[in-house]
């Protein structure tokens, strides 16, 4: 349990838990930690007046336990320092303030959003699934269908993201190449908007993310769907569906040249350790860089034949990692402020007790966003799960509520697609 102390009666030893301020606002490196040197007490003593310890049934805890920090990284005791370093700093760079206003104002709430793009994601599905049939069968790509179901997906994006985003969180295992490409097009037109393209570049944007698997109707099911890793030659076969990805989209009219950089780049790394062309740093240029993170994100957050899906959190702290090698630091950067620390459906510890899904973002405040509450403190479900705005909700005892953690969906057993908005429409 926990105990409200005096930082004055502080001792080596003792595990921390809880401040009396936000930890955004100190110098700590994670929440929740053993106090190994004086050094730590005496920063301890210069930002806070109390804080909350760790004990057992007999006093002071001081066996250093492994707690779990507030991004859901146990502590030293099971993950090095240089793990915690980079949560803290993932959690900073989410924080770090909005200097200018956004390009874009959000003009509908996510609930009038997803009533009005229901029937465009249903026709962007079914579209979607028509063109891979065509190219699989060798017949011409519907460049106007195409083009056109992007502009609606962009509209419904610049209104409000949050709809869309919801919506890409319905998967199908079974359908996983043209549901990817289209949840990859969302993306990317999201990831756009956040950066603040122009409406005729996020439609390009767009009509590049929707094809950029394409050249994948041109390799055997037996190798897309293979359960097993790949040996080296269908591993060589697998990676010419670029290539031919490039080359169908360049034989069809009316796709924009800039739309084919998209299929072109999007197995490209930043340190030249991808494929097909081996390109580096600004070699790949914006759409090329935006493919390569939402593809590789829709990816490995998906589950596939040869693995479970990450859960969003662990995939965007994986890409952070990898900033400066695999992508563009400054794009990963501005991809997890897009997405948020906390991204829509992600399973939540509140500083309440309280467990919840995030369903909706705070585009000024990125820590704090909307939550529906499914479980009580003592993790039994509410009868009627009940949605909460972080930015003026309390906790009690003067303290704002926060999230505390993110945790893996098997924890509690929750689905957390039953409780976006979107679930109302399915």
């Amino acid at each position: 349990m926990k105990k409200r102390i005096s930082v004055h009666d502080l001792e080596l030893g003792m595990y921390v838990s809880d401040l009396d301020r936000p930890w955004l606002e100190t110098p700590f490196l994670f929440q929740g930690f053993e106090i190994r040197s004086l050094e730590e007490i005496a920063q301890l003593k210069r930002y806070c007046e109390f804080v909350h310890i760790q004990v057992s049934d007999y006093g002071s805890d001081r066996r250093g336990r492994a707690a779990i920090g507030t991004l859901g990284t146990p502590s030293a005791a099971a993950f090095g320092e240089q793990q915690k370093k980079i949560e803290f700093e993932m959690l900073r760079n989410a924080a770090a303030p909005v200097l200018s206003g956004p390009c874009y104002e959000d003009l509908t709430t996510i609930e009038e959003e997803i009533q009005a793009v229901h029937a465009v994601h249903e026709e962007a599905k079914s579209l979607i699934r028509s063109v891979m049939d065509d190219v699989r069968l060798g017949h011409a790509i519907n460049a106007g269908a195409a083009r056109k179901v992007v502009t609606k997906l962009s509209e419904s994006v610049i209104r409000n993201p949050d709809a869309l985003v919801c919506f890409s969180q319905l998967r199908s295992k079974d359908e996983y190449t043209a549901l990817h490409s289209l949840r990859v097009s969302i993306l990317a037109l999201v990831f756009g908007r956040h950066i603040g393209l122009d409406v005729e570049t996020l439609n390009v944007l767009g009509i590049g993310a929707l094809l950029h698997d394409i050249g994948k109707m041109k390799v055997s099911n037996d190798i897309l769907n293979k359960p097993e890793p790949l040996t080296g030659e269908e591993y060589r076969i697998m990676q010419t569906h670029v290539p031919q990805g490039v080359s169908i989209l360049e034989g069809t009219p009316h796709i924009p040249r800039a739309a084919i950089e998209v299929a072109r780049c999007h197995h490209e790394r930043h340190d030249g350790s991808g494929y097909v062309s081996g390109m580096r740093s600004d070699e790949i240029g914006l759409f090329g860089q935006i493919g390569a993170i939402v593809d590789y994100y829709d990816a490995i957050t998906s589950d596939r034949a040869y693995h479970t899906g990450l859960s969003a959190h662990v995939a965007l702290r994986q890409m952070y990692a990898a900033r400066g090698r695999t992508f563009h630091p400054e794009r990963v950067e501005q991809f997890i402020q897009c997405m948020g620390i906390y991204p829509i459906g992600s399973i939540v510890e509140l500083s309440s007790g309280e467990v919840g899904v995030v369903v909706a973002m705070n585009r000024q405040r990125r820590l704090k966003p909307r939550v529906t509450v499914v479980l009580k403190p003592n993790a039994v479900p509410y009868e009627v799960p009940h949605t909460v705005d972080l930015v003026n909700q309390a906790a009690g005892n003067d303290r704002p509520l926060e999230i505390e953690r993110v945790v893996e969906p098997g924890l509690y057993q929750i689905n957390a697609v039953d409780y976006l908005p979107v679930a109302v429409n399915l």
